[in-house]
């Protein structure tokens, strides 16, 4: 046998031993369910470590409608969330849960007005000042920001990462669904929920090799255990979507993707106009130089809209989830939303609930003033 042929059976032979181990653990920092309605769940994070000071105005998450949570959790060392409590954030995240036959009547205003709405008050009613941050991932994000555009009472700052809000620079994606042949009212009469393999592919579609790219990376990288664990953390939440309601889907395609009422300006949610420049709370638009899915015109417009005087865009390479979980995210992205909350907060608070312990602060996180 070759030396090439003994190589390439040793990296199987290697994969096939961590395969057969399972799929990492993920979304592991410790938390408690504070509310549920229907399918969705909000969660609450407690510290992983004793810190010292806790920062005033919690963080609330909402990730996009069609993935799982866990992504901004994703293995201890790879986790937003674990970086943001050792940092002193109050964290909260949405946990959209599976839609089943009977959430095909869920509405956009049932999510972004109702679910995001409840979440935004719970969060804010916990706080001492009766307020949230509130960041949100990729279509999260765009809902975060028609739900702050039309009710910002209790939104302290709004974070918008990798999120489309001009819908006329959407990409391929946009092209896609303003098609003829794409029939969104056939398509939700017919299935009811969108179902998530449909989505997937359509995102596949995207970046036809990328399967192949990721194949290759992992045979190179066989020997990387702790490359390996992130990998394979990576890929069990690309294959854990979720099925998109649809009612609330029928309208996302065609108010947004076909009419952009978001960007200009006619978007309504629960009968209150929705306008982007009602948004005058700090705001950060992060975007990535090689996102495939949202492009950096379609994020960045964000801030065109919004008539908040303190507002900036934050732009890093990468792409649209590598960009948000790599070891880079852990040293770039990470430390620099944590800073940008840090410094519009009000004040460092002690002893917030939850709160047993005090020890120095992580290092890597922002200094408390």
């Amino acid at each position: 046998m070759s030396v090439e042929k003994k190589g390439l059976l040793a990296t199987l032979t290697r994969l096939g031993s961590r395969l057969g181990k399972g799929l990492p653990d993920v979304g592991q920092t410790l938390h408690d369910v504070v509310w549920h309605e229907n399918k969705w769940r909000l969660l609450r994070f407690r510290a992983t470590r004793p810190a010292g000071e806790r920062w005033r105005t919690p963080i609330l998450l909402v990730p996009s409608l069609i993935n799982r949570w866990y992504i901004l959790d994703l293995r201890p060392g790879k986790s937003f969330i674990e970086y943001l409590v050792n940092a002193g954030h109050d964290v909260y995240c949405i946990d959209w849960g599976t839609p089943t036959a009977e959430d095909r009547y869920v509405t956009f205003d049932d999510v972004c007005q109702g679910y995001i709405g409840r979440a935004v008050r719970k969060v804010a009613a916990a706080s001492p000042d009766g307020a949230t941050h509130v960041l949100g991932y990729c279509l999260g994000g765009t809902l975060a920001t028609i739900h702050t555009a039309a009710n910002p009472t209790h939104v302290a700052s709004l974070v918008a990462l990798a999120a489309p809000i001009d819908f006329a620079h959407g990409g391929t994606l946009a092209q896609w669904t303003r098609s003829p042949g794409f029939d969104v009212g056939a398509l939700v009469d017919g299935f009811g929920n969108v179902p998530w393999p449909l989505m997937q592919a359509s995102f596949q579609m995207l970046k036809p090799t990328l399967n192949l790219v990721k194949l290759v990376a992992l045979v190179d990288r066989a020997w990387d255990d702790e490359f390996l664990d992130g990998f394979l953390a990576t890929e069990r939440w690309g294959n854990d979507n979720v099925s998109f309601p649809g009612e609330c889907y029928r309208r996302y395609i065609d108010e947004l993707y076909r009419d952009n009422r978001l960007a200009n300006g006619t978007m309504r949610l629960a009968g209150r106009e929705a306008r982007l420049d009602a948004i005058d709370c700090p705001v950060l638009a992060v975007t990535f130089t090689h996102d495939h899915i949202v492009p950096l015109a379609s994020a960045a417009a964000l801030l065109d809209g919004v008539s908040s005087p303190d507002k900036a865009q934050l732009e890093l390479g990468g792409g649209h989830v590598g960009a948000v979980v790599s070891r880079k995210a852990a040293q770039g992205l990470w430390p620099q939303l944590s800073r940008w909350w840090v410094a519009r907060d009000t004040d460092a608070a002690r002893g917030l609930p939850g709160d047993d312990d005090e020890a120095a602060p992580d290092p890597a996180a922002p200094e408390p003033r």
